[in-house]
């Protein structure tokens, strides 16, 4: 091939910039697909249907990572179920938070000086709505910036008015039917929150702590208890022991002093109680722990209450007024004077359980609640996933499912809030109680009250599948789009939320679970797998990478590493590798629109192809199937790499490497591999989109005419394979792989020019000689060639000229010292596996590492051998 063949021709114009600029394509693009009414479904249409609801963001929430993430997998399946011809709905909504909305609410008032108790109640819950209206839902605004193609017409809040009926429906029939109740519990108190809170919303984490041992009655009377929390001992009302501990039985049914007070307890025998643990005797506290409370009810021990609700000593004289955490210490400094201290032992590590959402620690509390019997409906939730109708992906999560369902405690679903559903209950004065349906009018007169409480945020939003559809109402929506097809969520959130709505969804829509897949994801985590949280320096706003990088490069990233049920890790490297990955495609898409890549007309035949054609749309129909099967089995991270490496290796790398010598040249096979490449871009393109539809949709329009990708058509594998051909590629880049190790072990740059010889006679290579030769950078051989090194590979013989191009003297000496080094190291290792006494007491992965050591030892001695002889002599 000539020098002057090897020139690019001047390049024709191309409506593309020469270089992407995400800030420029992403906010007007997204725009204009929402003004189109793209993501809008049609409750009306002939198409099958795909329904994927948002779990609802707080509506004090900004977008973090694993919302990103999230929302990237759901967008990606929405999109591809759109483009495959579905009617697709992915519904977008927020959750009214009640706790986190109202603590936003009452930290404004504080900084003005006052308290929600200084508005009163309705005036306080209209100034949070005034709050919403002004400071909520900015997650939603971030939403578009990141290219969520949710259905903004159907937009929903848990507060709306129809969800709001649809909770006072099932508030009524689960009342009705006695699976609601109001009894006297232990539950967890936020003395912070002010409210009850439910166990999954309790965090535990190890505290340090003091475990102290107290003395109990007098003489051979008396016992030891040990405890965490001394200062509940003032509302201990039985010391416990187990009925076979021979240590106690003398004292089971004896009453004996309890210290720092005026009061007498009995000693009662009860199975609960471990006697290997401690002492083998407990202290019992009904109204402050909850197995205390059973204990309490099996042995009808009266419950004393001894704080209030900050969590501050309200008996007994010297402890009156004191925090719960002060009275611990004032408690344990008078049993001190009283000589009532046996052992002492601090710091103690101990699990203590914190609000999730202010961190306080949280205090177990006997208090009036409502409370959800949730045998049935749970079992029901079991069920429906044991008998195939809901599946679980990935499958090893439903242990983790069924370990929740089938132990659950009934769930307290009420909350000392203004903020929220207020439950439908109201009082008479003469003790009536009367539910409220939304089509009921309350019980008016005088001495009728609404109960204060509201409901918990989990009772709405475990509604939100078909409440979000119109139910109770029997609507067009409900009747299309449930039930939904899949719901996607994090592992940490099945007990939260995805237990709720099965147990709701299979309740109120007569058995039809809510959604038909469950498809458990990890968490996102940073590069080197820790958690992040916002008091970590590892916290990443993702707002910031979509700034710097674009909002495809951090949806790709995310879903490069959406492995089922694993957690994600992610770093601003990957997201910069993401960031030159769709530069990459947009600056070869532009080259391929330069050099006549286009759409225009039928595909040619197979015969009229060259191998490179054959071999790119073979490994494109390989690549489509694969991307299909991936997609529906969830497999995100796997469906993500294998477009990476088609798209970066396979055609940029490969194939438009491989045809620039066709387009150079120009004529019929030009024509031909243009048709090609126009294919390839356009499935590609296609293939690509629901991970990173900003980029293709503004590539797709150019190269196609097409209106948009969203709704342009899915692609399908047409059964085209051509092995014939994929072997004859591969050799090629046998050959070029090889030569350009060659290249690189020689210390040649990439773009330096060597003189070649090549031998091709009688392989498949003959007709990509000019390929290869621009591949790596070949010259003709020319009248003074000296054929310095040859390299025979895939049956084929590529001779070197390499005088004038590298020192052969210094190349030499330098190989000859690593070889040096090399057999050094192989007969280290040698000597230490000879030795048997080293053998026979070193650690197996000490051994192992000897192994691996030799091995690379003697496959750096063939290759610098190899190097060698391939040198000329100097």
């Amino acid at each position: 091939m000539t020098e002057n063949a090897q020139q690019q021709p001047p390049a024709p114009s191309t409506d593309l910039p020469t270089q992407y600029a995400p800030a420029d394509v992403e906010g007007p693009l997204y725009e204009r697909w929402v003004e189109r009414g793209y993501f809008e479904a049609d409750e009306k249409s002939d198409k099958p249907p795909y329904t994927i609801v948002i779990p609802p963001p707080n509506v004090t929430g900004s977008l973090h990572l694993g919302h990103a993430f999230q929302h990237t997998l759901m967008d990606a399946l929405t999109r591809r179920k759109r483009m495959q011809g579905y009617e697709a709905l992915w519904l977008p909504g927020m959750d009214h938070a009640g706790i986190a909305t109202q603590n936003k609410v009452e930290q404004q008032l504080a900084e003005e000086g006052k308290s929600r108790h200084d508005l009163g109640r309705e005036e306080f819950v209209e100034r949070v709505w005034q709050w919403k209206e002004e400071y909520g839902g900015r997650i939603l605004g971030q939403m578009r910036r990141l290219g969520d193609g949710v259905d903004w017409s159907r937009e929903r809040f848990t507060m709306d008015e129809g969800l709001s009926k649809a909770v006072l429906t099932i508030f009524k029939r689960l009342y009705d039917d006695e699976l609601i109740y109001r009894a006297e519990r232990i539950i967890n108190w936020c003395p912070r929150c002010l409210t009850a809170i439910s166990d999954i919303e309790v965090e535990y984490q190890e505290d340090a702590g003091e475990l102290v041992s107290i003395r109990y009655g007098e003489g051979e009377d008396s016992l030891v208890v040990a405890t965490t929390r001394a200062e509940t001992m003032l509302g201990d009302t039985a010391v416990a022991v187990h009925p076979e501990d021979e240590r106690y039985k003398h004292l089971v049914g004896k009453l004996i002093k309890l210290p720092l007070t005026d009061r007498s307890i009995p000693v009662v025998a009860d199975e609960h109680v471990d006697p290997e643990f401690g002492t083998g005797a407990v202290k019992v506290t009904p109204a402050h722990d909850p197995n205390d409370f059973e204990i309490g009810r099996r042995h009808d021990l009266p419950s004393l209450t001894i704080m209030d609700e900050h969590g501050v000593i309200t008996v007994h004289g010297p402890f009156i007024g004191l925090d719960r955490f002060e009275a611990r210490s004032a408690v344990v400094g008078a049993l001190k004077e009283q000589g009532r201290i046996v052992a002492e032992k601090r710091p103690y590590m101990h699990s203590v359980g914190h609000c999730s959402r202010c961190k306080t620690t949280v205090e177990p509390r006997l208090s009036m609640q409502w409370w959800v019997k949730v045998g049935p409906l749970a079992k029901a939730a079991g069920d429906a996933v044991r008998d195939g109708r809901v599946k679980i992906h990935p499958e090893d999560m439903s242990k983790r499912y069924f370990d929740w369902v089938d132990n659950m405690h009934d769930w307290c679903i009420s909350r000392q809030l203004w903020w929220g559903h207020r439950i439908p209950i109201w009082y008479g004065p003469d003790g009536e109680v009367v539910c409220v349906g939304p089509d009921d009018e309350p019980p008016t007169g005088e001495g009728w009250t609404q109960d204060s409480d509201v409901l918990d945020t989990w009772f709405s939003s475990g509604l939100w599948p078909f409440s979000t559809l119109g139910w109770p109402e029997k609507t067009p929506d409900l009747k299309k789009f449930y039930p939904t097809d899949v719901l996607l969520t994090g592992h940490d959130i099945i007990f939260f939320w995805v237990a709720r709505m099965m147990m709701f969804g299979l309740y109120a829509m007569d058995g039809e679970a809510p959604f038909h897949t469950i498809a458990l994801t990890g968490l996102v985590r940073d590069e080197f797998g820790k958690k992040m949280s916002k008091s970590n320096p590892n916290a990443v706003d993702p707002l910031v990478w979509m700034d710097a990088y674009g909002s495809d490069a951090v949806r790709f990233t995310l879903a490069n590493g959406a492995n089922p049920g694993a957690d994600v890790p992610i770093g601003e490297d990957w997201v910069k590798a993401s960031r030159n990955f769709t530069n990459k495609i947009w600056n070869a898409t532009r080259f391929a629109l330069m050099n006549g890549a286009t759409i225009e007309g039928p595909l040619p035949d197979a015969s009229e192809m060259s191998a490179a054609d054959r071999w790119i749309l073979s490994r494109l129909n390989t690549t489509v199937a694969q991307v299909d099967a991936y997609y529906d089995d969830y497999q995100f991270a796997k469906l993500a790499d294998a477009l990476y490496h088609f798209a970066w290796d396979e055609v940029f790398d490969w194939y438009v490497e491989l045809s620039k010598t066709t387009f150079f040249a120009g004529g019929e096979p030009a024509r031909v591999s243009g048709r090609v490449l126009g294919e390839v871009l356009d499935v590609m393109l296609r293939l690509l989109h629901p991970v990173i539809p900003f980029v293709t949709d503004a590539l797709w329009t150019t190269l196609t005419g097409g209106e948009s990708l969203v709704i342009g058509d899915w692609p399908k594998d047409s059964g085209f394979r051509d092995k014939a051909a994929e072997q004859e590629i591969e050799l090629v880049q046998r050959v070029v792989t090889e030569v350009r190790r060659f290249r690189k072990d020689q210390g040649l740059k990439d773009g330096q020019k060597v003189p070649a010889r090549l031998d091709l006679t009688g392989t498949v290579l003959a007709p990509h000689e000019a390929a290869i030769r621009q591949l790596l950078r070949l010259q003709p051989e020319g009248d003074a060639f000296t054929a310095t090194a040859t390299l025979p590979v895939a049956g084929a013989e590529v001779a070197l000229d390499l005088s004038g191009t590298i020192d052969v003297s210094a190349e030499r000496k330098r190989l000859a010292k690593d070889l040096a080094a090399a057999e050094k190291e192989k007969s280290q290792a040698n000597g230490k596996l000879g030795n048997e006494a080293f053998l026979a007491k070193a650690p197996d992965h000490v051994v192992d590492k000897i192994r691996t050591r030799l091995a690379k030892a003697e496959e750096d001695i063939a290759r610098i051998q190899a190097q060698l002889e391939r040198l000329p002599q100097a």
